[in-house]
């Protein structure tokens, strides 16, 4: 592959997660007016089947945003497809996923909760911004481009070897261990309205976000050894304990 595509096809991959993470916003805002499909919207059929294309779809994603990303996993999947491109694969196949699931996602429009109060809404809808700033914030302050592969096509690019992220604890990451998925769980459960879709859709990303976190602390205690032993000591996982120093 060469250096130059190597690197369009970064970029694309790229360019393809920020359309998805976009369209995401408007899916769990369940914005029908904005996007050609929410969490929400349709017509909604047999229950029973709803909820078993629904946890189908959650499991298929977690399944690859979970294998792909072991280093056992990279180590075969590198023999396949170039090293420099490997992280943009992963990106793609994860916008792929995430695409199926949006436009499969079958709608459950029975109420779980529904807050009338506007002074109650405006403050949810601003928690629900905050997450997506979280998420994005989050990714800035760990490399944000080598987590989506860009780093590693432009390192190609200039004919740099590629050297990995160093363990780093920036602002966010000095009072919780994982702000990203801080910022995804928030988004996934604060919503002035909650139907059942949506609560599969937050309850099912929840236990992927926690075998998540349980695979990821195993490989960086593997990875960074005793550096990483101690940060976890020091620092809580989720839910920071600010009287705590």
């Amino acid at each position: 592959m060469s250096k130059i595509a190597t690197l369009i096809y970064g970029l694309v991959c790229y360019v393809m997660f920020l359309g998805v993470f976009l369209y995401l916003i408007g899916f769990l805002g369940n914005f029908p007016d904005a996007i050609p499909k929410s969490i929400d919207s349709g017509v909604e059929g047999a229950l029973a089947m709803a909820l078993v294309v629904n946890v189908l779809l959650l499991a298929v994603f977690g399944v690859q945003h979970t294998v792909m990303a072991r280093p056992t996993f990279k180590r075969w999947w590198t023999k396949i497809v170039p090293a420099p491109v490997e992280r943009s694969t992963y990106v793609l196949i994860t916008n792929l996923l995430l695409a199926l699931l949006v436009w499969q996602w079958r709608p459950m429009v029975g109420v779980i909760w529904n807050v009338d109060n506007s002074i109650g809404r405006v403050i949810l809808w601003a928690l629900f911004g905050a997450g997506w700033l979280l998420v994005l914030v989050a990714t800035l302050q760990i490399n944000h481009l080598d987590l989506f592969g860009m780093r590693q096509v432009w390192l190609y690019f200039q004919g740099k070897p590629y050297t990995p992220v160093q363990l780093a604890t920036p602002v966010l990451y000095k009072h919780v261990r994982h702000p990203l998925y801080v910022g995804w769980l928030t988004v996934f459960w604060v919503t002035p309205t909650m139907s059942a879709g949506h609560l599969v859709f937050a309850v099912g990303s929840t236990i992927y976000i926690l075998i998540a976190i349980y695979f990821e602390e195993r490989n960086l205690v593997q990875y960074h050894g005793e550096g990483y032993v101690e940060y976890r000591q020091r620092t809580p996982m989720l839910i920071p304990r600010p009287w705590q120093r």
